[in-house]
């Protein structure tokens, strides 16, 4: 699965949305019959108005992104959305995000990621600090770490098909998703290695690997029912939700779903190899 996300990655790209390039964001809704997108379109194409991407939103509605529009623009787009007047609509928002902001967006979404990202290791090694054999409690943060990165690409990689096929936009929701994902997941890998550490102490098992495996044992179950409550509740919000989460919905529920497999399949059977590539040393 990682393969395939990093190969979507490479074939389809993500499309970037105007919170980080910069552009304009309009929501109309109309008072009678909405017109045909398709018609819309194509009457977008024939003014030449630069990359518009028309979405529907609930049953009256539309969401048009583009970019960065003057009031002359802008008031030719509500012009243009109307059909000259024939199809009456209400403006519910217009946001304009120049491209110093949305560059300046990109720059704390990487910051914060990584920041994440080395503060989840050092909470683990801290956390574990007290168990130094037979695996280093640094190397607990590194597992984790490698598991978390199994369950991020893997929803990126859903989210460049649904770029590709339905014009999802990388916006400060998918940010949020993605740190989500990471806490969450984190969560998860962190409970099984606590059952580890308390098993290492208690002295269970004949071996790290058979310590481990009991452990699994004790706590797996717990994971996979916290992890399936909260995918009952995000997929409630994407099946009944606004449209504006539906792919925030959707990312959150791949990662969970992965999250809780690579707490069980992946980060607790990495340690058990580093253990073993320790002692064929």
């Amino acid at each position: 699965m990682v393969l395939l996300s990093v190969v979507s990655l490479f074939v389809f790209g993500l499309r970037i949305g105007i919170d980080f390039k910069g552009g304009a964001l309009v929501e109309v809704v109309y008072k009678t019959n909405r017109p045909a997108q398709s018609d819309l379109d194509a009457v977008f194409k024939a003014l030449d108005f630069g990359s518009v991407l028309i979405q529907p939103t609930g049953e009256l509605g539309y969401i048009v992104k583009s970019l960065d529009l003057n009031e002359a623009q802008h008031s030719l787009l509500l012009k243009t959305l109307s059909q000259d007047g024939k199809s009456p609509l209400e403006e519910k928002n217009f946001n304009s995000i120049g491209p110093s902001v949305g560059r300046e967006l990109t720059r704390k979404a990487i910051i914060a990621i990584v920041l994440v990202s080395l503060a989840i290791i050092l909470f683990i090694a801290f956390a574990f600090r007290k168990i130094s054999r037979p695996v280093s409690s640094w190397k607990y943060g590194l597992m984790a770490i490698v598991s978390l990165l199994h369950d991020v690409i893997i929803p990126i990689g859903l989210f460049s098909i649904l770029s590709r096929f339905y014009g999802a936009e990388v916006d400060t929701l998918f940010v949020v998703a993605v740190l989500t994902i990471l806490g969450l997941s984190v969560s998860d890998t962190i409970v099984i290695f606590d059952r580890i550490r308390e098993n290492l102490r208690n002295k269970t098992g004949n071996s790290f690997g058979d310590t481990v495996g009991k452990s699994l044992d004790q706590s797996y179950m717990r994971s996979i029912f916290t992890s399936l409550t909260v995918i009952i509740v995000l997929l409630s919000l994407f099946f009944f939700g606004p449209e504006s989460t539906k792919y925030f919905a959707l990312m959150l529920t791949a990662g969970m779903f992965f999250g809780t497999y690579s707490s069980i399949f992946l980060a607790s059977p990495l340690l058990v190899l580093v253990e073993e590539w320790q002692n064929k040393k």
